[in-house]
């Protein structure tokens, strides 16, 4: 089966993330047995009650030996939804050197080029342990691979994760976090407004002071990302019951995305004094924070050997994002991680979706370099 023939079975799968992805695991499953691979799943339930599970397929490993391998290739086997007016989303399109469908860029087309690289190459030439990752759940908050880092199955010294790069070699990434804020009030008829208390107002005022943090955090700068600091964002805010009436509650989102190094703690130790500055101004200001997502960053060195060799590979310098990927997890099974595949991150999640064949056929024969070069 070519690469794109593999593609167009993976994105048949639907596998939204809010679906069981047990579908397209078990498909995978019978690709990496007929590969030489001994697979394991390792399912559990979500927030829904829906099944989901990660898979763990691990070629090259002596009998007996340690669950440690020296190269894994990673995929999220989960896709974002899509509109149902886009009726071909779920039947790869070929049209003008671009292969369209849901999860064609993000991230079916990497996982197509990893098994057809391995394929390649041959289970029966590895000399060293490889492992193929697929996870579930990454859309939402990369919470397969949280659950694979809690469970520990293996350990990994190199690991390549797969999203749309363009085929450049990521070697570093920002972290993402939220936090929920509930300011409250008191109500009152918006006749009488020395009866209550805005939250709105309370609301606004911290907001005001929020955005001066975001000025403080650019003084900490990684110069290898754009921008060089840690940015944050007010996404969402909701507040109040009607238009005549005193606000007494108001909620907004934020958001951050730390650079490597830098907690998620930095940002709400700011935010706390930012909160007991309110209170020293209105004794009744009353505020709850819920820190929500806290992902970490990655970095690996520029002159890591699977930095080296990707390069080399791709004809490509290494760079940086600041969107998140798994790769912070693989870091905390050991790894060296980079992030590459083919696509570009921008067309991912939206109708029309797509992936140029050239580089869908281009990564397979950079993850064949790499095989080649760590494991045979």
């Amino acid at each position: 089966m070519s690469v794109k023939e593999l593609l167009a079975e993976l994105v048949n799968i639907d596998s939204m993330s809010s679906r069981s992805n047990v579908e397209i695991v078990s498909y995978l499953e019978d690709c990496c047995r007929e590969l030489g691979f001994g697979v394991k799943r390792y399912a559990y339930k979500d927030d829904a009650g829906i099944e989901k599970a990660n898979l763990v397929c691990i070629a090259g490993l002596a009998e007996g030996a340690a669950q440690e391998v020296d190269l894994a290739l990673v995929g999220h086997t989960d896709t974002v939804p899509y509109d149902p007016n886009w009726l071909e989303a779920t039947t790869l399109t070929e049209r003008e050197g671009k292969l369209y469908g849901r999860g064609a860029c993000d991230t079916k087309a990497f996982i197509a080029a990893a098994l057809t690289a391995v394929e390649d190459v041959g289970a029966g030439c590895l000399r060293r342990p490889l492992a193929l990752i697929f996870t579930a759940d990454e859309e939402i908050g990369l919470l397969g691979a949280k659950r694979l880092v809690a469970e520990q199955p293996l350990r990994v010294r190199n690991a390549i994760v797969g999203e749309p790069t363009s085929l450049q070699p990521i070697r570093a990434g920002k972290g993402y976090c939220l936090a929920e804020i509930i300011v409250r009030g008191r109500e009152a008829h918006s006749a009488y407004p020395a009866l209550g208390s805005s939250a709105i107002f309370r609301a606004a005022r911290l907001i005001t002071r929020i955005e001066e943090i975001a000025e403080k955090l650019t003084q900490e700068q990684h110069p290898d990302f754009n921008p060089a600091f840690t940015t944050l964002n007010v996404g969402l805010i909701h507040g109040g019951s009607a238009k005549n009436v005193i606000a007494g509650e108001c909620r907004f989102t934020l958001e951050w995305r730390t650079i490597p190094g830098q907690t998620s703690g930095k940002l709400l130790e700011y935010l706390g004094q930012a909160i007991d500055e309110q209170k020293t101004i209105d004794p009744e200001f009353d505020c709850e924070v819920k820190a929500g997502r806290a992902d970490t960053g990655f970095e690996t060195a520029p002159n890591a050997g699977l930095v080296t060799l990707l390069e080399k590979a791709t004809g490509k310098q290494a760079g940086t994002v600041a969107f998140g990927t798994e790769a912070a997890q693989l870091t905390q099974l050991g790894a060296e991680a980079v992030v590459l595949g083919p696509g570009d991150i921008r067309v991912a999640h939206r109708t029309g979706e797509y992936v140029p064949t050239r580089e869908l056929e281009g990564c397979v024969e950079v993850l064949r370099q790499a095989i080649e070069q760590i494991c045979t």
